[in-house]
C-alpha cells in the first residue's frame, strides 16, 4: 500500500539535508560546548552557526535568538518571563481565544496566580480583528500574544497590525509562529514583534528543539536556572545536534520559501476546488485565502460527527490526515474549542478534517487523495442516512 502523509501541521519528515548536518554531532563532534578545549569549541561553533541561520530566517541578529527544547517552552518562557517581572495586579495579558494550548494553559496558570488575562474573539473565518485588541488593551497591559497562523484551521493573523497597536500602547508583542515560521515571511526588521516562538519539527527539522526570538533590549526572567547557557536565559547543556538541524532547516526554509509557497498554494487550491465540486456537502473552514500555503480544513455538512471515522477510513487507505491538532487528539470527538471560538455550534464544532501539505508531497499524491476522499465520504453518507432512517 502506498503511504501518503498529509499531516505536516502535526510534524514534518526530516529533510535529508538536515540529517546530514546533524550526523557529525552524534559521531565525531561530540564535545560539550561549554568546554574550552578543541572538542568543546567545535560544538560551540556549531551552535553559533545554527543561531545565525535561525536569525537570518527572521532578519534578526544572532544575539536575539535563544535555543529552547520546543515551541511550548518558548511560549512559556515569554508569558511567564514577562509576567514574573510584575505584581499580578500590575500585569494584564491579552491573547486570543483560539491559541495553541501552550499559550492557553500557561495563561490559565498565570490567572491562578492572580494575573488578569483577556481573550480576544475570533471572526467566523478565523481571524483576530485588530479592532478587538484596541478595545481590550489597558494601561497595565504588559504583553499581547497572538499566533501567526492557527494550527487547526490554518488562518493567518494580522500580526504586524496587532504588534503596531500593542507597541502604541506600550505593551510587548509575542507571536507563536510554530506553524508559520519557514512558510511565510516573518521579518522583524519591518514587523514590530518583540518575541517569536519557533519549533524545528514543523519545518522539516528534528523534534525536541525550538527557538525564541527576543528583540534586543527586551528583558524577561528565565524559567530555567543553572549554568548560564544561552546568556543565562535558558540554562542547560545545549542539544548541539538538534541545534545544527534546526539551523539547517531554517536556512533551507529561508532559501526555498517563496518557490515552495507557490507550489503548495497550487496543490492546496486544487484540493479545495476539487472537493467543493465533487462533494456537495463539503465546506472550507477558515478564510479562503488568508491561510497557510499548504493548509486545508474541511467540514462536511450533516456529517460532522463522522469526522473521526472518515480520518480512520483514510488511514486504512494509507493516507494520514488529522481531525484537528495532534496536541488535542486525546479529546477527539469533543467539540473543538478552535471551531467554537469561530462561532460553530457544538454539533458542527465536533467535526473537521485537517489536510496539511509539505515539502515532499507530490501532484500524484494529491490526485490519489482526490480519488479516495469522495468515495469515502459517500460511504459515510449512506451509513449516516440509514442511521437516521432507523431512528438510531
Amino acid at each position: 500500500m502506498e503511504h501518503i502523509y498529509f499531516d505536516h501541521s502535526a510534524t514534518t519528515p526530516l529533510d535529508p539535508r538536515v540529517v546530514e548536518a546533524m550526523l557529525p554531532f552524534y559521531q565525531s563532534d561530540f564535545g560539550n560546548p561549554s568546554s574550552l578545549h578543541w572538542a568543546g569549541q567545535q560544538a560551540k561553533q556549531a551552535i553559533e552557526t545554527g543561531r545565525r541561520q535561525v536569525a537570518e530566517l527572521f532578519c534578526a541578529s544572532p544575539d536575539e535568538i535563544v535555543f529552547t527544547a520546543s515551541g511550548t517552552e518558548s511560549d512559556n518562557m515569554v508569558l511567564q518571563g514577562v509576567a514574573s517581572q510584575y505584581q499580578p495586579q500590575d500585569c494584564h495579558i491579552i491573547t486570543s481565544s483560539f491559541e495553541h494550548p501552550a499559550i492557553l494553559e500557561t495563561c490559565k496558570y498565570l490567572a491562578k496566580l492572580g494575573y488578569e488575562i483577556s481573550y480576544l474573539p475570533v471572526s467566523p473565518d478565523g481571524i483576530v480583528e485588530p479592532e478587538s485588541l484596541k478595545l481590550a488593551i489597558k494601561p497595565n497591559t504588559r504583553l499581547v500574544s497572538v499566533m501567526a497562523a492557527n494550527n487547526v484551521v490554518g488562518t493567518l493573523q494580522p500580526v504586524t497590525e496587532l504588534a503596531q497597536i500593542s507597541k502604541s500602547y506600550g505593551a510587548l508583542f509575542h507571536t507563536d509562529a510554530v506553524q508559520a515560521a519557514g512558510k511565510i515571511p516573518l521579518h522583524v526588521d519591518s514587523m514590530p514583534i518583540d518575541f517569536i516562538s519557533l519549533s524545528a519539527h514543523k519545518l522539516h527539522g528534528p523534534k525536541g528543539i525550538g527557538a525564541l526570538y527576543i528583540r534586543k533590549g527586551v528583558k524577561i526572567e528565565p524559567l530555567v536556572h543553572g549554568g548560564g547557557q544561552e546568556r543565562g536565559i535558558r540554562s542547560a547543556t545545549e542539544n548541539v545536534a538538534a541545534i545544527a538541524g534546526l539551523g539547517k532547516a531554517a536556512e533551507i526554509a529561508a532559501a526555498e520559501m517563496s518557490v515552495e509557497a507557490r507550489r503548495l498554494v497550487r496543490l492546496r487550491d486544487h484540493i479545495i476546488e476539487t472537493v467543493e465540486s465533487k462533494i456537495p456537502n463539503a465546506y472550507l473552514i477558515g478564510h479562503r485565502y488568508k491561510r497557510l500555503p499548504g493548509h486545508i480544513c474541511l467540514g462536511f455538512a450533516g456529517q460532522e460527527g463522522e469526522a473521526i471515522h472518515l480520518m480512520l477510513a483514510l488511514n486504512e487507505e494509507g493516507i494520514a490526515i488529522s481531525t484537528g491538532s495532534a496536541c488535542s487528539s486525546h479529546q477527539a470527538g469533543q467539540p473543538s474549542y478552535i471551531l467554537t471560538a469561530m462561532g460553530f455550534d457544538p454539533i458542527r464544532a465536533r467535526g473537521s478534517l485537517r489536510i496539511t501539505l509539505g515539502r515532499f508531497n507530490t501532484d500524484a499524491e494529491v490526485d490519489t487523495f482526490l480519488k479516495v476522499l469522495p468515495r469515502l465520504v459517500g460511504e459515510l453518507r449512506s451509513v449516516t442516512s440509514r442511521g437516521f432512517a432507523t431512528g438510531q
